[in-house]
């Protein structure tokens, strides 16, 4: 008979669970938490001082408020995921905001017209009860299309559109995180030597982290990174960041922008459930491992709770798509070291708490290591979005069981990657009626044979 949850204040569908009171420290997630954090979490800072008119303290002051939100999912929400980002929606939001708007104030009021349309969106689904619903009536092409549509847009923006800008200018280390990541994550002869040798299945465990490194050491060496590291306490600029980011400062978006955000906003909800049902699969599977705990798997609380975090970052740091409900290579890894028992984690909110530094946002304070991280951030935009790009196209193809519905895949994702959003959601759909049918799964996910 399993256990009660771990304790919390309640406070309706939630439970807040203090750091250190209700959830312990766990020192090798907080250890990979700070390091892996580093990697990725401020990776669009170059794209906010590039494009969004920020300067990098000010970049770094939104980040923070982005990192705040992520972790209440666990520490705020109770939440049993890892939290992250909707990383494939981010080439898709990215095409339209650019390629859209001139200014930065319009740019920040189309993220935040977003953010408000996917948090009412996920409001509505999650307490009618709707949203599963909604992704059992999709059809399975046009799931495909659009998750096929987020590769496309990610690896365009990152050889084509921002090539110049980002990869140009670091090509040999840009190039080794790329391939060293790619090959720990998705190489078949590496999946074989992480069953055979210990060495290569920890370094895998670290996800981006080894090739993140590597660059870092290879980058000065071939005159690609130079280092200024300064030492002391920054203070993120959070009054300045809100002038220029809140709509409570540079004004509200117009209504065009909300019903021009609206099929992004359904766009992205097809790939958050995704995430979603990833999860709780994941977090069965440990259950039957590790049975003294439970866990509360509840999607109604995770849809309201992510409505809430996506409108008070729409309201305070709109940058889409940063809250999100699943970090999947995060999420596994805590649930493999809480499957090897109490004596490993008392709790999985303990790991997960611990891994987000039990929401305390000590990264973003630390000079030396915010200046270290600086002149590699350009690489980690890149190597996110390549490696989006890459897992997004594996899962498309996947799904499709005939030529025809391949092809009309190709379409829809090559029409959601060049195009409005609303113009290539309507190609999609008109794809998939005349060519290949409304064919439903009863299964929302696909799975490997």
């Amino acid at each position: 008979m399993s256990q009660p949850e771990q304790p919390g204040w309640r406070w309706g569908p939630f439970t807040f669970r203090l750091p250190f009171y209700h959830s312990k420290l766990c020192w090798p997630e907080l250890v990979q938490g700070l390091l892996i954090a580093a990697a990725t979490g401020l990776s669009l800072v170059p794209l906010m001082t590039s494009f969004f008119g920020l300067s990098f303290e000010e970049a770094v002051a939104v980040s923070m408020i982005h990192s705040a939100l992520i972790a209440s999912a666990i520490i705020v929400f109770g939440e049993p995921y890892a939290p992250g980002w909707i990383t494939p929606a981010l080439p898709l939001v990215l095409a339209f905001v650019l390629g859209g708007y001139e200014t930065p104030d319009e740019r920040f009021q189309a993220m935040a017209a977003i953010s408000l349309d996917f948090a009412l969106l996920l409001f509505l689904l999650g307490i009618t009860g709707l949203g599963k619903r909604f992704i059992l009536w999709l059809p399975d092409t046009l799931k495909a299309g659009i998750i096929l549509g987020a590769a496309i847009a990610a690896l365009k923006r990152v050889f084509v559109d921002d090539a110049e800008r980002f990869l140009l200018q670091q090509p040999i280390s840009t190039t080794i995180a790329c391939a060293v990541c790619l090959i720990f994550a998705f190489s078949i002869p590496m999946a074989k030597l992480k069953e055979k040798y210990r060495f290569f299945a920890l370094l895998g465990a670290l996800g981006l982290l080894p090739g993140f490194v590597l660059a870092g050491i290879i980058g000065p060496m071939v005159g690609e990174v130079s280092y200024d590291i300064q030492w002391g306490i920054l203070i993120p600029p959070l009054d300045d960041a809100w002038a220029k980011v809140s709509p409570f400062a540079i004004g509200w978006p117009s209504m065009e922008m909300f019903i021009q955000g609206m099929p992004l906003a359904l766009i992205t909800y097809v790939i958050l459930f995704g995430d979603l049902v990833t999860g709780n699969e994941v977090i069965r599977e440990g259950l039957e491992t590790r049975q003294d705990e439970h866990i509360d798997i509840n999607p109604t609380r995770s849809h309201i709770s992510l409505a809430i975090r996506n409108a008070l970052m729409g309201i305070s740091a709109p940058f889409f798509p940063t809250q999100g409900a699943l970090w999947t290579g995060v999420h596994v890894i805590i649930m493999q070291r809480w499957k090897q028992g109490k004596q490993a984690m008392d709790s999985i909110h303990s790991g997960l708490a611990s891994y987000y530094l039990m929401g305390l946002p000590i990264l973003f304070f630390l000079l030396p290591l915010l200046t270290g991280l600086k002149p590699l951030l350009g690489i980690a935009l890149s190597l996110t979005l390549v490696l989006t790009g890459f897992a997004c196209a594996y899962i498309a193809m996947a799904i499709p069981k005939n030529n025809t519905s391949r092809g009309a895949v190709v379409l829809i994702g090559a029409s959601l990657a060049f195009f409005e959003p609303w113009v290539g959601l309507l190609i999609g759909i008109l794809a998939t009626v005349v060519l290949v049918g409304w064919d439903r799964n009863v299964d929302p996910i696909p799975h490997e044979d």
